[in-house]
């Protein structure tokens, strides 16, 4: 019998695939199909791990691995067997190891599975900046009434149809802020990969990588959306940063590699920038002497933006779809490309 390997049980319970889905998965793939549960927990934080040594033994033999992320072990005792991996994470840098580059294996992964999550956490974080709510919380933790500074002539509060909002990345998550952004008002432009194209919902400017300075400097949030490869291991650096108008927002919700995290906190410092909403970080879980803990203009939430109940349901119709398109010799959804990195 042909074998598939399903390694989607989590340390984190809102992670850990429910039983009635793995009944699913086996009837997706039908008779003549060994599908190994693994009910050893792996980590799904980030890129995901997927090796623990009851995967690495179910490996054996595989020819197809749905986990979070995979690791080398499971490839070298997959071997030349494997032809298809799944990830249910979004990022596949973890994954993106010299044994997978090897492997005559496709890979495919969870993009923009959490794409409506994070973008409501994104337009959260930016009615946070918008209308002032740094000031409250910075207020309250002194427990002083902080009316006259935030209803000053000068106030930072503003109504989000003023705001500009400046997108970095334009895949499911870049589109889905870009639709909701629009919604209430807000102008959104954004830089991808390729310039060109067509725009999506929301969506009035688009420009290439190398015109990323002038998208910050008409921007007065800037959201970080991108994944995470060579070529964008902090992209958003000083120099962006200082692109941005005086009185700016940053928002992370992509990985923390993408943002010079220490050029942010002296764009911070000097006052050049407004504050910053983060939910990713690059060291994590955030160390607890890290000045972002006590920073005035630094909200933090640990990696939470994707968190919600209906994750299971998109990540199974993508799943038990893609079995579906395996078993035909179709074409697979959200395949990646090896050398782009995504």
């Amino acid at each position: 019998m042909k074998r598939a390997v399903v390694n989607l049980t989590s340390l984190r319970p809102i992670w850990s695939l429910p039983s009635n889905h793995v009944v699913a998965i086996r009837s997706a793939f039908g008779d003549g199909w060994d599908v190994v549960h693994v009910s050893t927990p792996s980590s799904s934080d980030g890129d995901g791990s997927g090796g623990s040594q009851e995967a690495i033994d179910a490996a054996a033999g595989a020819e197809v691995y749905i986990g979070w992320g995979i690791s080398r072990e499971v490839i070298r005792t997959a071997g030349d067997s494997l032809c298809w991996v799944h990830t249910a994470a979004a990022g596949v840098g973890g994954s993106l190891t010299p044994e997978l580059q090897a492997s005559p294996a496709v890979i495919t992964n969870s993009r923009g599975i959490h794409a409506e999550p994070v973008a409501e956490w994104a337009v959260a974080a930016i009615g946070f900046c918008a209308r002032g709510f740094h000031a409250a919380v910075a207020g309250q933790a002194k427990r002083k009434w902080v009316k006259p500074q935030m209803a000053a002539l000068d106030t930072p509060i503003r109504e989000l149809s003023e705001i500009r909002v400046g997108l970095i990345g334009l895949g499911g998550i870049g589109r889905a802020i870009a639709r909701r952004c629009s919604a209430l008002g807000m102008e959104t432009r954004a830089v991808r990969r390729r310039a060109g194209g067509r725009r999506p919902k929301g969506v009035s400017w688009i420009g290439g990588p190398d015109e990323l300075l002038e998208l910050a400097s008409q921007s007065d949030v800037l959201v970080i959306a991108a994944p995470q490869t060579a070529s964008t291991f902090q992209l958003v650096d000083s120099g962006v940063l200082a692109a941005l108008p005086k009185g700016a927002y940053v928002l992370n919700v992509a990985r923390g590699a993408l943002l010079d995290e220490d050029a942010l906190l002296v764009h911070l410092n000097s006052g050049h920038l407004a504050g910053s909403v983060l939910d990713v970080f690059a060291t994590e879980p955030l160390p607890e002497d890290h000045p972002f803990w006590s920073h005035p203009k630094v909200f933090v939430t640990p990696h939470v933006s994707g968190v919600s109940h209906r994750f299971w349901e998109r990540e199974m119709e993508l799943i038990v779809d893609n079995i579906g398109r395996y078993l035909r010799g179709n074409r697979l959804r959200n395949l990646v490309n090896l050398t782009a990195g995504y």
